[in-house]
């Protein structure tokens, strides 16, 4: 593979991730992998792109026959069997889309497959995941070692100074967040990527629809945009939730009420104090290029680079 396209350089591997599962896929030049850090829109997207691939269904009546996991599998996640995985993608006669939380350079490239890349001022998503680890229920907790938080103050100072792996400085006890966000635009100047941002996807949901339906060659009209925007709005999906993501209940107290929580920004603003928000900015200052940075916190999106 050319040095002009993404390399793999490192194995992602700990207690919610694992790199090496990849060299189990084989791709199919329509495939799409939707690609996020973690609490940064990924159901949000899969919902999108299950309303674009299946256009004549609702999205309840399709995860009613197959739970989206099923449908749009995480393939990096350690505990669920591998060949139940692979074999499932092998089985789908429909356009395959599935979902990764690896940042790019532990992440097979592939120049047939389109890459949708979502992301989210990282202030922001540290708040979602904050409820989103604080939520976990005593036996998950037990069975995947869940790394313990006693507080939001400890969380956010372990999250924003230490990594999980030898070559991260954030992100504990996931994985990298800002180096994440990093290592995808690095390559953005390739075409088969397209960068959707958290708060253009709450400011203008039909828009980024078709901008979506656009980047995967889907035929789509303004109006059938405003219908699936309509599906996957915040509170009609949590309205629904109990029903369409009712295995949550297993993991989280509180279930899939808890998992889609309050998709809002800017509540770091009350929960955080000045000197904690200095701990981001130097983060911010090592992971981040400059222009990288403003994408985050300013939802423009990206020129490519010549």
């Amino acid at each position: 593979m050319s040095e002009d396209h993404p390399q793999v350089v490192h194995e992602y591997r700990n207690w919610t991730l694992d790199s090496t599962r990849w060299e189990r896929f084989r791709p199919r030049d329509d495939d799409i992998v939707i690609a996020t850090p973690y609490k940064s829109g990924t159901r949000w997207m899969q919902l999108i792109v299950v309303s674009l691939i299946f256009p004549d269904r609702s999205i309840h009546d399709v995860l009613a026959e197959r739970p989206l996991s099923h449908i749009t599998p995480w393939i990096d996640l350690p505990h669920a069997p591998l060949d139940g995985v692979i074999d499932g993608l092998e089985a789908q006669a429909h356009r395959r889309f599935v979902k990764t939380h690896l940042p790019l350079d532990g992440l097979v490239y592939y120049p047939g497959v389109r890459y949708i890349v979502v992301h989210r001022d990282a202030r922001d998503v540290f708040m979602s995941l904050w409820n989103h680890h604080a939520s976990y229920r005593e036996g998950i907790v037990e069975a995947f070692s869940v790394p313990g938080a006693d507080d939001i103050h400890t969380f956010w100072r372990e999250w924003t100074t230490r990594g999980w792996f030898p070559w991260e400085s954030e992100g504990y006890p996931y994985w990298s967040n800002l180096r994440h966000s990093q290592t995808w635009w690095d390559y953005r100047r390739l075409p088969n990527i397209l960068f959707v941002h958290f708060n253009r996807l709450l400011e203008d949901l039909r828009g980024e629809i078709l901008r979506v339906a656009a980047f995967l060659g889907i035929p789509i009209s303004a109006e059938d945009a405003g219908r699936i925007a309509h599906e996957v709005t915040f509170s009609t999906v949590k309205e629904k939730a109990d029903t369409s993501f009712s295995g949550m209940g297993g993991m989280f107290v509180g279930g899939a009420q808890t998992f889609f929580y309050k998709a809002t920004n800017g509540r770091w603003k009350a929960a955080l104090s000045e000197a904690e928000l200095v701990l981001y900015e130097a983060a911010a200052e090592r992971e981040l290029t400059p222009e990288c940075r403003r994408w985050l916190e300013s939802a423009v999106y990206p020129s490519r680079p010549d």
